[in-house]
Formats: structure tokens, C-alpha cells, sequence
């Protein structure tokens, strides 16, 4: 089930319904059915896959949690389920990857090799494993105690607000408050329609009519002058964000619904002034995950130059690796890893100094800006490829076709959506859109709601696009 279709507006109101109908100590039954129902929508056998992981992570915790006192068998029990969660996200995700290049390599070298692996990846597989991969890490640290209601640690693994594409909740936010007993608060109600309705523009009015427009141009670059190649580029650049950022506003409107506080997964992130600050803004719940997991545990900051800069690039390959299997992955997190690295060597080397003067400050930071957006969009390039050759024929398109090729045709109205949107990002920077109507007057309030509500009913796009992250 996607939150952009009839099945969820009718799903999401029953489910609201019951859970405040529905005693305390009954509603994880409720919230864990209808997680399942939600799940098995798209491919019901694929929650066994879930089923299998959860049962193995709630058993470690618990046997961790007895075996506190003998580090050995501790630290064995820890790594037997993070190695059997990595291996089913390997064998989905990236069995058949490992399998076609190596037939391309055997094939290289004249072996007559043709052996073939189709495994469908379910939905959302990486944001499920990292979270209960999170929750392990966290009890073998002692920062979490395990859970022992079987029921409760599925629910915190199968929310269904945030189970396919997050934000990836850690223990002590989300598991904490499952236990909790929630009370119908009409605060809670407000703001979690305005969440979802304001979800619903960026998705299917912002997102989606800038997706049909990118998908024309990526799928045949040689056709399109390099000033309509580079105007694709800057809409997936807003596409991507707008699809992912429409999700996650959705899913914490869904969860405030029942009183449920979810992680913020969004800052305004192309307002970042470098690649550094773009990402503690741009899916925050992964770069946290990669910061607290990898990160600081190979020594973050606090080692010398060289070794900081393997530890910066260990973390952005596998961020990398981790959206997808592929070398066009692979090499767009090796992009945002060498300029994080450049812009901080520089920096290093100039001095933080604190410039005095307020306007040349304000632009600089604009430059700086300007700048960090048009790395992020070069860098998307590689991200939106489908293989090498798609990749260079876009790069191939925006620097050399100058003089000839179609021009893009661009409806006025989306010019006005991608505008409002980059208004409501420059308001909302460093706060939420629930948050931000609370204290405006109501007739700005309505004023806004019936702006979005209208756009969301005219001209949410005719292409009921799947949401960009599904896939990872």
C-alpha cells in the first residue's frame, strides 16, 4: 500500500478510528495487523522475510541481555544476528548484482560463464534491517534494555507509517513510545492532517510533475539541447527531494495522528552552504545510522588527516552501496566522500576565520550555497543513471549540445508549484510545517491549506509515480 492512493485515505481514518476505540492494552494487536496489512499489500510472502530477521533480533536481545556478564558469548550472539540481517539484505539486494558482473568478468577473460540470479528486492528492505540492526547495536552497548514483549519489537520493527522508506527510528525513540499510552488530542489531529495534506503537494503536485519531465529527458539525453539537459538535471535535484521529503512528511503526519512522534528527516537541505552541513540536513535518520554505527566507531574526527579521510569515504561508499546495486551507487557516494574531504582540507588550510562585515557574509554564504547545490545536482546525475552509458550521455548532453536538440517544454503552472516550494523550504528551514502554521493567524493558516488542498485536487500529475525510495 502507498500513502498516494485510495486504498491508504481509506486505510489510515479505520486505523485512526480503531487505535483510539481500542483499549491500551490491546492496541499493539491493532497497530501490528494493520502494519502486516500495509506491508503485504505490495507482496504479501515478503513478510515472512521480515518475520525471520525480527525473530532472530528479538531473540539476540534477550540472550545478550543474559549473557551480559560473559563478554564472549555476548559478542557472539551480537554477531551472529548482525551477520544473518546483512545476509538477507545481501542475498536481495545484492546477490544478483555480484553475479552479472562477475558472468562479465569471466566472460572478459574468453570463460564461458552465463549463470543468472532474479530475486524481486522486497519493499523497504534496507530501512527494516537498519532499524532492528540499530536496536542489536544498541542493547550489546547496554543503551538499550531488550525488549521482551514479542509483540511490542515487531511493532517497533513493522510501524507501518515508516516501514518501507522511513525515517529508520532507533529504539529509544520509537520503542519507547509503543509502550505508552496514547490519549485523543485534537492538537495531535491538526497537525498531523497538516503534515500529510502539506506531504501530499511536494509528493504528487511538486515531485510528480517535475518526474515526468526528468524521465523524458534521462531517457533519451542525446535528443534534448544541453540547456534543456541541465534544467532535467536542477527538477531531479527538486524531484528526488520533493518525492522522499512528500513521504517522510506524510509518515510523521500519519504517526502524530495517534500521538506518535517520529524523527524529522529533512532541514531544508539545499540550503546547506557545504556537503558537510547538506548532510546533517538531508536524510538525517541514515546519516545519523552511518555517523553512530560506522562513523565514530572507526574513529570519526578524533585521528589523523589520512585516517579521517578513509573514515569519510568508508561511510559514504557504503552509503552509497547501501541505496543500490550498482556502480553508478557506488560512485555517488565517492562524490559526496572526496568533496566532503576537499571543502574540509580547505577550510583547514584557509582558517575558520569569522568574516565582519554582515553583507559580504550574506554573500558568501549565498556563493557557498549556490555552489553546494550545483555539486548536489551534478552528483545526482550519477544517482538518477541507470547505468554508465545513461550517465554519460546526460553529462554528454549538458556540456556539449549547446547548438542543437529539442528544448524542453515546461507547463507555466509548474514553474509556479517548484516556486511555492522553494518558498515553503526557505520559511520552514530549521522547523516543521505543523509547527509553523501553530503560530500564524488563521486566516494565513486556511489561506495555505486551501492553496495546498486546491493544487493537491487540480494538478496532481496523471502519472501515479512510485515513490523514489521504495526502491532502496
Amino acid at each position: 500500500m502507498v500513502f498516494n492512493s485510495i486504498e491508504y485515505l481509506i486505510f489510515l481514518p479505520i486505523v485512526v478510528l480503531l487505535f483510539y476505540l481500542t483499549p491500551q492494552r490491546f492496541r499493539w494487536i491493532l497497530l501490528l495487523a494493520a502494519s502486516c496489512l500495509f506491508y503485504m499489500w505490495f507482496v504479501p510472502q515478503y513478510i515472512l522475510i521480515l518475520l525471520v530477521t525480527i525473530v532472530i533480533d528479538y531473540g539476540a536481545g534477550i540472550l545478550m541481555e543474559r549473557y551480559a556478564d560473559s563478554p564472549k558469548k555476548k559478542k557472539t550472539i551480537f554477531v551472529i544476528s548482525i551477520t544473518s540481517t546483512l545476509l538477507v539484505l545481501f542475498v536481495f539486494k545484492y546477490l544478483g548484482f555480484i553475479n552479472d558482473n562477475f558472468v562479465a568478468l569471466c566472460q572478459a577473460l574468453g570463460l564461458n560463464v552465463n549463470t543468472t540470479v532474479k530475486i524481486i528486492l522486497p519493499i523497504g528492505l534496507s530501512f527494516h534491517t537498519f532499524q532492528s540492526m540499530s536496536y542489536v547495536i544498541e542493547v550489546y552497548r547496554g543503551h538499550q534494555k531488550a525488549e521482551r514483549h514479542f509483540g511490542y519489537y515487531a511493532l517497533y520493527v513493522m510501524f507501518f507509517p515508516q516501514l518501507v522508506t522511513g525515517p529508520i527510528e532507533r529504539p529509544g525513540n520509537l520503542l519507547r513510545q509503543l509502550h505508552e499510552e496514547k490519549r485523543f488530542n485534537e492538537n495531535n489531529i491538526a497537525r498531523g492532517l497538516r503534515l500529510i495534506l502539506f506531504g501530499f503537494f511536494i509528493k504528487m503536485v511538486v515531485a510528480d510533475n517535475l518526474g515526468a519531465h526528468v524521465d523524458l529527458v534521462y531517457e533519451h539525453p542525446e535528443q534534448y539541447n544541453s540547456w534543456s539537459v541541465w534544467l532535467a538535471m536542477v527538477f531531479y535535484s527538486f524531484q528526488i527531494y520533493g518525492d522522499f521529503f512528500g513521504y517522510s512528511t506524510i509518515a510523521l503526519g500519519s504517526a502524530l495522528l495517534m500521538g506518535y512522534e517520529i524523527s524529522d528527516n529533512f532541514r531544508s537541505p539545499y540550503l546547506s552552504r557545504n556537503i558537510a552541513e547538506f548532510w546533517h540536513r538531508w536524510h538525517i535518520s541514515l546519516s545519523t545510522w552511518f555517523r553512530d554505527y560506522v562513523y565514530i566507531p572507526l574513529g570519526g574526527s578524533r585521528v589523523k588527516l589520512g585516517r579521517w579521510m578513509y573514515n569519510i569515504l568508508v561511510v559514504f561508499v557504503l552509503s552509497g552501496i547501501w541505496h543500490g546495486a550498482n556502480w553508478t551507487f557506488l560512485l555517488w557516494g565517492l562524490a559526496h566522500g572526496l568533496l566532503h574531504i576537499v571543502e574540509k582540507v580547505l577550510l583547514k588550510a584557509k582558517g575558520n576565520k569569522e568574516i565582519q562585515y554582515q553583507r559580504l557574509r550574506i554573500m558568501l554564504n549565498l556563493v557557498n550555497t549556490a555552489k553546494t547545490f550545483l555539486f548536489v545536482t551534478l552528483f545526482w546525475v550519477l544517482f538518477r543513471a541507470t547505468d554508465f552509458a545513461n550517465m554519460k550521455a546526460v553529462f554528454k548532453g549538458a556540456f556539449t549540445q549547446f547548438d542543437g536538440g529539442q528544448r524542453l517544454a515546461v507547463e507555466p503552472s509548474l514553474w509556479l508549484f517548484l516556486g511555492l516550494f522553494i518558498l515553503f523550504d526557505i520559511l520552514l528551514k530549521d522547523q516543521r510545517f505543523d509547527r509553523w502554521c501553530q503560530g500564524k493567524h488563521a486566516v494565513l493558516r486556511w489561506t495555505v491549506y486551501a492553496l495546498l488542498l486546491f493544487c493537491t485536487i487540480a494538478f496532481s500529475s496523471v502519472n501515479n509515480f512510485p515513490f523514489i525510495y521504495f526502491q532502496f
